[in-house]
């Protein structure tokens, strides 16, 4: 018996997350689909332009979001931020710099800081300093 080879698709929902791009703002024809593996890497080697424009202008979705303004997915729903943001949107947060932003990026500053203090310490204690 001859094994075959199928390709490995995946459902649109998981392919928007590994491109970045919020689902619902993609072509009715991305949404609808399954794409695979070769099509996922080409949508990445080369993206087409409504993919380039998802990732420059958005909207973005909340992983997406959250980096840009420098806190965590639950930071962002701290804020009450719980839809998809543009670009713009973004920037104007940014600008804006609410309260509730400057806590969130001053909290995880501190957790990136606690990670960095917590790994020296292990490597200390491993011996590998």
């Amino acid at each position: 018996m001859k094994s075959h080879q199928t390709a490995q698709t995946m459902k649109p929902a998981t392919a928007a997350k590994k491109l970045g791009v919020y689902l619902p703002a993609t072509p009715a024809e991305f949404q609808e689909g399954v794409v695979s593996r070769t099509e996922l890497n080409a949508l990445q080697a080369d993206p087409p332009a409504w993919l380039r424009e998802l990732r420059d202008n958005g909207p973005h979705p909340r992983p997406v979001v959250a980096a840009k303004l420098g806190v965590s997915i639950s930071g962002l729903a701290r804020g009450g931020v719980t839809e998809a943001l543009t670009t713009e949107q973004i920037d104007a947060l940014k600008t804006e710099n609410p309260e509730w932003l400057r806590k969130e990026r001053a909290t995880q500053a501190e957790v990136r800081k606690e990670t960095v203090r917590i790994k020296e310490k292990k490597r200390t204690e491993d011996g590998t300093a």
